[in-house]
């Protein structure tokens, strides 16, 4: 029997002498980071991270070039860690912002001072200009609308339709505009709101040529507002504003 007392204190023992006292108590704040090739432990105050291993309490995280952030298994500090760690994504995605009622500033009768260069994109700088009225409409409870404008000036008679919707799931407005003489929609221009501001865009053809077709929407107040349109035919280099519009609301 004392023999194997005397064996078994002896595995004890070799046991305790492999063991680093510093290192008997896990360091929940410990950072690892990159040397030698290695992924070495560190101090850290706290992390957000957490190592994808299920097997231990996390205790460390992995920074440094070619390593994401996240808690290591390794329960000892001043070691090498072997283990890569996956980042843990504490951030929640921005919740899109709801824009359906975007346009509910512009429902009713407004007086429109219009202003249109005749020739786009050819080195013209002829504008015409009209005066007339714009009315708009509130359909499917805000998440689209109706604009009728009927405006004359020098150049004659004008007559457009913009027919706007709303789509919820990209939370995009699609602006359709069709001119009386046409009688055809023209390729909706998609966008949105941001911070007071409308900004929608698209691609067509002009003379034969692809360009970029930019509506901006801005100085928006409870009794004003500005639409302005422009053409690039150099990728968005560069822009030439054709279409300036600017209402002031009738009072009823």
């Amino acid at each position: 029997m004392r023999k194997y007392v005397a064996i078994a204190a002896m595995i004890i023992a070799g046991i305790l002498a492999g063991v680093d006292k510093t290192d008997a108590r896990p360091n929940p704040n410990a950072l690892i980071t990159k040397e030698h090739g290695q992924a070495q432990l560190t101090e850290r105050e706290n992390t957000n991270s957490l190592c994808g291993s299920m097997n231990t309490e996390p205790e460390a995280v992995a920074t440094g070039s070619g390593y994401d952030k996240g808690i290591c298994n390794s329960t000892r500090p001043g070691r090498y860690c072997s283990r890569f760690c996956v980042p843990l994504n504490t951030q929640q995605t921005p919740k899109e912002r709801d824009g359906q009622h975007d346009f509910d500033f512009e429902i009713g009768t407004w007086k429109t001072h219009l202003k249109r260069l005749l020739k786009p994109l050819s080195g013209s700088t002829t504008w015409v200009e009209y005066e007339g009225t714009t009315v708009v409409r509130k359909v499917w409870n805000g998440r689209a609308n109706l604009v009728e404008l009927v405006a004359d000036g020098p150049a004659g008679h004008f007559e457009g339709l913009s027919l706007r919707l709303y789509n919820p799931e990209s939370h995009q407005w699609s602006l359709n505009f069709a001119a009386l003489n046409s009688g055809a929609m023209s390729p909706a221009t998609i966008g949105g709101f941001k911070n007071g501001r409308g900004e929608f865009y698209n691609q067509e053809t002009l003379n034969g040529r692809a360009i970029f077709v930019r509506f901006v929407i801005s100085d928006i107040t409870p009794n004003s507002c500005r639409f302005e349109q422009a053409f690039s035919d150099d990728g968005g280099k560069t822009w030439e504003v054709n279409w300036i519009a600017t209402d002031t609301r009738v009072k009823e």
